[in-house]
């Protein structure tokens, strides 16, 4: 064998080496926290303490934020205990008002009573009236709550919380804060739909996939957009999957502060790109109230957020995207 070839077979070897070398190990689990899965995945060397530091944090919020756990700080809270709250607490009550202010009130962490007359608290209700609905909106209002002194402070003790429209977002950005905080930059975290994506998949964006509302042969929801993200997050909220039916009528989990009616509009998807999830998350929410128009005449005046819609158009699908919202991808290799 030359000299020559010897030279070119340990310069291809060379090349594959190192093309090795830059593609690090992925690592992925998974696992069920707050009500919903929860999927992690980073670009490096595996470290084996991430999952039960993960689900330690996850079981921080909520013990902190869950509706459904008699002996959780929000339910403290909505039963009057007087207590000092925890810092997660006090994060997301901020951002919640902020959101509140900033969507005049169509996201709001005080419809908690109306959510648990419509059936999806912690108590059923079968049967509601109009009566009953304008009682309740007597205590609904951002503006009747605040907190001094690490403490809630009610207009009126009936008042009550519910996050849950805005928690998980949280979530979401508290353990990618936790990852990068690892030494994990490259990373993509998403609990029960709500993502947030850092850095890249060996030099590569990050791929997520919107679904639409409708199932595949086997049963599963499809993605019909797959777009890339890098350094950004996104969350869903719609109405085709979370709902419950009465006398053949259904009714979707999405209140509306303003009315307290179970809302019933042909929107039945939003996906909101933004600088972090809890934003992310609590935007969709107040999207699903304000209804399409609405919330593209606020997106034109916020445009660091972006926004892709599903909408009912006399029994068809439709969709409708802010310009600045990533383009489909080609690809179709998305997390889901």
């Amino acid at each position: 064998m030359t000299s020559i070839i010897k030279k070119s077979i340990l310069a291809v070897c060379a090349l594959c080496l190192l093309m090795a070398c830059k593609q690090e190990k992925i690592i992925h689990f998974q696992g069920f926290a707050i009500g919903t899965y929860y999927s992690i995945t980073y670009i490096g060397k595996e470290n084996a303490d991430l999952p039960r530091a993960v689900d330690s944090i996850l079981n921080d919020i909520s013990k902190t934020f869950s509706i459904f756990d008699t002996t959780s700080l929000i339910s403290k809270v909505n039963a009057n205990k007087t207590l000092r709250l925890n810092q997660d607490f006090i994060a997301v009550f901020n951002t919640a008002l902020e959101i509140s202010k900033l969507t005049e009130g169509a996201f709001d962490a005080t419809v908690a009573p109306l959510v648990n007359i419509w059936g999806f608290g912690r108590e059923k209700q079968i049967e509601i009236t109009q009566k009953e609905i304008d009682s309740l909106m007597a205590i609904v209002g951002y503006k009747k709550v605040s907190i001094q002194k690490q403490e809630i402070i009610k207009s009126d003790p009936r008042i009550q919380l519910n996050f849950n429209a805005i928690a998980k977002g949280y979530a979401v950005d508290k353990i990618s804060q936790y990852l990068i905080s690892k030494g994990h930059t490259d990373c993509l975290v998403d609990i029960g739909g709500e993502v947030v994506a850092k850095g890249t998949k060996n030099g590569k964006d990050w791929q997520i996939g919107i679904q639409i509302p409708t199932e595949t042969a086997e049963g599963n929801i499809a993605a019909d957009y797959v777009f890339n993200l890098q350094n950004r997050a996104v969350a869903t909220s719609g109405n085709y999957r979370r709902y419950h039916e009465e006398n053949g009528e259904r009714f979707s989990h999405i209140i509306n502060p303003k009315t307290g009616q179970s809302e019933r509009s042909n929107l039945l998807s939003v996906t909101v790109i933004a600088d972090n999830c809890t934003h992310a998350d609590a935007l969709a929410t107040a999207f699903m109230v304000m209804g399409l128009d609405a919330s593209m005449q606020f997106l034109d005046k916020h445009p660091h957020y972006a926004a892709y819609f599903i909408y009912d158009d006399k029994g068809k699908f439709k969709t409708k995207k802010t310009a600045n919202f990533p383009e489909k991808s080609k690809q179709t290799d998305a997390e889901l």
